[in-house]
């Protein structure tokens, strides 16, 4: 029988660890992340947790369960494929000390693709939301509750959520261009693209991926030169998401 670890299922490997891999390996269904296994659901929606959408590396199984063991939580975790319409993924306006630059949020009616919802409760919030720095004045995201019909989240099973929380990043996004954001490619194809885009960023980080991971990995001070680079260079826009963190709702939700 199989044990459903995370290394069987080829979902193990943790972006924080190997940040070319952002954003992860997604699971390809749905499944309750139980430590170091990914277990069947035996349902999509959880009245007792709030849902959070994933855009990024919190879909992935490695990356949540590497974020979780940091804190000392081992309650499962619900994640949840959905059908979202009205949200893309971008590419945030800051260099993670991580070693990579995240996948950020932002508004288009027209975008629709498949996307994990993790359903979290008040203490795996808590984790989330610090990793994000959303509780300090200077974060790079807030969380934000994002209504129907500004997102659309349907589930496998026909279920219609009537909003969900999402981290709005308040720095922006990159753009592609001219002043709409562009999508994020997966992590070499992008630091490659910028890195021959902008000399000031070759002086930083060095002229390949792999040397731009490992310096802003081991140097906050440089990530920090770096996010103010893709400022003043002007590849930032707004994500559109912005007006949803006035009044943000805090944990517990009901509806």
């Amino acid at each position: 029988m199989r044990e459903r670890t995370l290394e069987e299922l080829g979902l193990a490997a943790a972006p924080r660890d190997h940040p070319l891999l952002y954003p992860g390996v997604w699971p390809a269904e749905s499944g309750l992340l139980d430590g170091d296994r990914l277990l069947p659901l035996d349902r999509l929606v959880h009245e007792d947790r709030v849902p959070v959408l994933a855009v990024g590396s919190n879909a992935s199984p490695g990356q949540l369960r590497h974020k979780m063991a940091e804190s000392g939580i081992t309650s499962p975790v619900p994640m949840v494929k959905a059908y979202v319409t009205g949200i893309g993924v971008g590419v945030s306006a800051h260099v993670s000390r991580m070693g990579y630059i995240s996948a950020s949020p932002f508004a288009d009616p027209d975008a629709a693709r498949e996307l994990f919802v993790t359903w979290l409760d008040a203490e795996q919030l808590a984790v989330i939301d610090a990793s994000e720095g959303a509780p300090l004045p200077h974060g790079n995201y807030r969380r934000a509750w994002l209504p129907s019909p500004q997102v659309r989240v349907r589930l496998a099973d026909g279920t219609r959520l009537p909003g969900v929380y999402l981290y709005v990043n308040r720095r922006g996004v990159l753009r592609n261009g001219s002043e709409s954001p562009r999508t994020h490619p997966g992590q070499r194809r992008l630091l490659t693209e910028l890195l021959v885009g902008s000399a000031r960023l070759r002086e930083l980080f060095g002229v390949t991926p792999e040397e731009f991971c490992a310096r802003a990995r081991v140097d906050a001070g440089l990530c920090e030169r770096g996010s103010r680079v893709l400022a003043e260079e002007k590849l930032v826009t707004a994500s559109g998401l912005e007006r949803f963190l006035r009044g943000r709702r805090v944990f517990p939700e009901t509806t």
